[in-house]
């Protein structure tokens, strides 16, 4: 019999680097050390972000292990007052620590990607070995560090001049912790070669040592030069349109001094667009609300130039989508203490940077668009095509689905676009939340079907009786697609929505309720779930009211989570503002949303956070067996066992 007991002794504090060997996918990207290596260079170039450092070497070394070197200050080998040991030391074996948290004298990084502070001591937990050798103060320091753990305290082994002055850490990832061994040599180029165009003036290099081969990088011109370089291939419809534009000393709109963006867009007619996004030289491969912004400001000054010159043709009206379908870019916004969605920062989420971006880029391509009146015309001649193609194809989608013989639900409260590469169906768990999603929405392509109550666990429900319920014929009718079996062919061009999403409340009945129509989904419409169109919406749980301060103004912000919660907190406190003069408050549903903030948070496509349902990359036969257990009527047995032994993991909500 198991050994259930659950006393003082079950519980377990995990100190030091332990929290990261023992989740290390909530830390960093599991599928190679790349990002191990990628925390290492993101030091260097926040050195070079300080205007401190010139050149970033990085060598791949025969043996597995890398080797970064920059020409920085050289991370302090100093006694840390609170710690008892130096700060390199502490800067590898300590969560949540390092320069880019002092706030208090403008800190060592104003802007630095991110305040997980997690960054080298994550290298450091998941690596067999660290070497780290700093040159500062006329010397060479050197500390090792075995599993983790430093072999000594940091020691000063040499002299050097006293202009020498750097940071070189190598370090031998564990392969145990990662589908592939070794760091991925063509992505680690690609990393360091976007650090170099983000970085003007910086040199960037790799050495091989297994083939011998040194790759270098440096771009003079910066952002322009590179997107010129990418689009090599094709032919640009008009000429790069490049800038930069940071808020002036002293803030203006709300935003710290140093805070902005630069970018270099192109459009062409034909051919791959390029699009690479950067934050504090973060790449963030899935975009994010400061991308959100570039197309909101391109947006605006394309359809302000388009309607200034009568440009649109009669029944045409333009959508962000047609301007951007065509337009090439990179962008790199520095913004003040950002969020990332997840530990790997590949998405920022940052809502602040939404308006930021889009008031940077505006007026200068506003006064760009009329300088240049042929270029203006051009764009806006790609934008109507786009258009004009997107019509047609809702006209023939509107057509085939008039000779249907359903009838819509009358609880759906449908949108006037019936063009399904871009329309959205949200379902809502009740009236109420139903009522708030109907009048937040855009009209044009987001559509509403409230649900009653619980759906029905439909995992043992056959097929043929699925439509005894009331919900469930509402869910199918409404996205145009009949239930069916995983190995049944399925026709799923009927389908009236690109994206259908759960939207319960942020509680555990709303976790129940998603829960319930996931096991619709994948055990009745499996092929939409393979499709990539099933969605979770992720409302917030928490509101934090914050009064003026400063240069900025009163401001809603929003947490996901009791952790999402406590890092605002954190940052608040950061900004000077009076412990007590935020106020929280907890949803306890989504009908306690009025429209405005449910837009905000939940639906808007530029500011909203959610999660694409996929299915785990297991035999069918697996995923099936592991839904059977946790939704069969019989399994309760095997489903207690289950939770008992994966107890630990879960993070009650008391």
């Amino acid at each position: 019999m198991a050994n259930n007991k659950y006393d003082e002794s079950s519980f377990k504090v995990l100190r030091g680097l332990e929290p990261v060997r023992q989740r290390p996918g909530m830390y960093t990207n599991l599928e190679s050390p790349n990002h191990l290596i990628a925390e290492v260079v993101d030091n260097a170039c926040d050195e070079a972000l300080a205007n401190y450092a010139k050149n970033i070497s990085v060598i791949a070394h025969a043996d597995g292990s890398v080797s970064v070197q920059d020409d920085g200050r050289g991370i302090p080998v100093g006694i840390h007052a609170e710690e008892g040991v130096s700060v390199v030391e502490v800067a590898f074996t300590v969560l949540h620590s390092g320069g880019k948290f002092d706030k208090d004298t403008g800190g060592a990084y104003k802007f630095a990607g991110g305040l997980h502070g997690v960054g080298v001591a994550v290298t450091n937990a998941l690596s067999n070995k660290v070497e780290v050798t700093v040159y500062r103060d006329g010397g060479e320091h050197f500390i090792r560090f075995v599993k983790g753990v430093a072999a000594a305290p940091v020691a000063r082994i040499g002299d050097c001049s006293k202009k020498r002055t750097g940071t070189m850490v190598r370090a031998w990832p564990d392969p145990k912790y990662f589908d592939v061994p070794n760091v991925v040599l063509p992505q680690l180029e690609r990393s360091l070669r976007s650090k170099a165009v983000l970085l003007p003036g910086v040199n960037v290099t790799l050495f091989t040592e297994k083939t011998g081969e040194t790759r270098a990088w440096s771009y003079p011109d910066g952002l322009r030069g590179y997107l010129n370089e990418a689009m090599a291939e094709q032919e640009m419809a008009v000429p790069i349109f490049a800038m930069e534009k940071f808020i002036p000393k002293g803030g203006d709109n709300g935003y710290a001094e140093g805070e902005g963006a630069a970018w270099a867009i192109v459009w062409s007619a034909e051919g791959a667009v390029v699009r690479e996004s950067y934050v504090n030289l973060i790449p963030t491969w899935s975009g994010g609300t400061h991308d959100s912004g570039l197309r909101d400001g391109v947006f605006s000054a394309v359809k302000s130039f388009s309607e200034l010159h009568g440009l649109l043709p009669k029944g045409v009206k333009l959508v962000p989508e047609d301007v951007f379908s065509r337009a090439s870019f990179v962008l790199s916004a520095k913004v003040l203490d950002p969020q990332f969605q997840g530990q790997t920062k590949d998405k920022l989420v940052s809502r602040d940077a939404l308006r930021l971006v889009s008031l940077m880029v505006k007026d200068p391509l506003d006064l760009w668009l009329n300088e240049h009146i042929d270029f203006g015309k051009r764009i806006t001649e790609l934008a109507i095509q786009q258009a004009q193609s997107r019509l047609r194809s809702a006209q023939k989608v509107e057509k085939k689905k008039g000779s249907s013989v359903a009838v819509l639900p009358g609880k759906l409260t449908d949108c006037s676009s019936s063009d399904s590469n871009r329309t959205e169906l949200f379902l809502v768990e009740g009236d109420s939340a139903g009522g708030s999603a109907k009048q937040g929405r855009n009209k044009e392509f987001q559509a509403v079907l409230p649900l009653r109550g619980k759906v029905l666990n439909t995992f043992e429900v056959d097929k043929d009786r699925l439509f005894a319920n009331n919900e469930i014929h509402d869910i199918s009718v409404a996205i145009g697609v009949d239930p069916h079996g995983p190995n049944d062919t399925v026709d799923l061009s009927g389908m009236r929505y690109n994206g259908v999403y759960i939207m319960a409340d942020a509680d555990v009945d709303g976790a129940h309720i998603s829960t319930l129509l996931l096991t619709l989904f994948f055990r009745h419409f499996y092929q939409v779930v393979l499709a990539g169109k099933i969605y979770l919406a992720q409302p917030p749980l928490f509101r934090v009211d914050v009064p003026a301060h400063g240069k900025k103004p009163i401001r809603k912000l929003y947490a996901l989570n009791e952790g999402e919660l406590s890092g605002i907190e954190d940052r608040l406190r950061q900004e000077k503002i009076r412990e007590g003069s935020w106020s929280i408050s907890r949803f306890k549903g989504l009908g306690e949303m009025n429209a405005e903030q449910l837009w905000d948070t939940t639906l808007n496509p530029d500011t909203r956070r959610s999660l694409r349902v996929n299915v785990a990359a297991l035999p069918f036969n697996e995923n099936m067996e592991m839904f059977n257990m946790l939704m069969g009527k019989h399994e309760a047995s095997t489903r207690r066992a289950w939770l008992e032994y994966h107890g630990n993991e879960v993070e009650g909500d008391i």
